[in-house]
């Protein structure tokens, strides 16, 4: 966010792009990351498909391009435009845990590990298996009539009824000087 300016964590990250779009030349090396988080899911892939079409296409760019996203649709670039290829982090699984394996590998990466990450990052166990449950329904296409994932709708949830004591003296929680912390666990 640029608070100043008034403008969004997208708005900036689209006058960025427009920044790189308009300016960008046959002799640009251009690297984006993850165009288009900052709006709907439907949209951001929109977006970063057509951002990603204009520098394969447009004659007065033509930029060497690296473009790191975690739509996994837009992978299926490479299955119709020369030029596109797809590279992953490798990762080992080993049970519910993994190892990024800080290597680059050729290849469409074949599944996320969104949930694994928010584990590592400290999420309290409650909130990391009803996640697990409620993508697992998505996947699924378990959709209720109001448009949700079905678990959703069954008034399930993860409701944490006293705050992660432990978490909360360790200081983590991406306050380093620990002074939001009181505030926001006493709310």
């Amino acid at each position: 966010d640029d608070l100043a300016r008034g403008q969004s964590t997208f708005m900036v990250e689209m006058v960025e792009t427009a920044n790189i779009l308009n300016n960008a030349t046959s002799r640009s090396l251009v690297i984006l990351d993850e165009i288009g988080r900052g709006t709907s899911t439907f949209d951001g892939l929109s977006i970063a498909w057509a951002v990603a079409e204009y520098l394969l296409d447009h004659p007065s760019c033509r930029a060497r391009t690296q473009f790191a996203t975690h739509y996994h649709e837009l992978t299926e670039l490479a299955l119709t435009r020369r030029g596109v290829r797809n590279y992953n982090v490798a990762v080992r699984e080993y049970g519910e845990q993994i190892i990024f394996l800080r290597q680059i590998i050729p290849g469409a990466a074949d599944k996320s590990y969104g949930i694994h990450v928010a584990k590592l990052a400290g999420l309290p166990a409650e909130v990391i298996g009803r996640a697990r449950d409620i993508l697992e329904n998505l996947e699924n296409n378990s959709i209720a009539e109001a448009g949700q994932p079905a678990l959703v709708s069954s008034g399930k949830s993860c409701m944490i009824h006293e705050p992660n004591k432990a978490y909360r003296k360790k200081g983590k929680g991406g306050d380093s000087d620990g002074l939001l912390q009181p505030s926001l666990f006493d709310l």
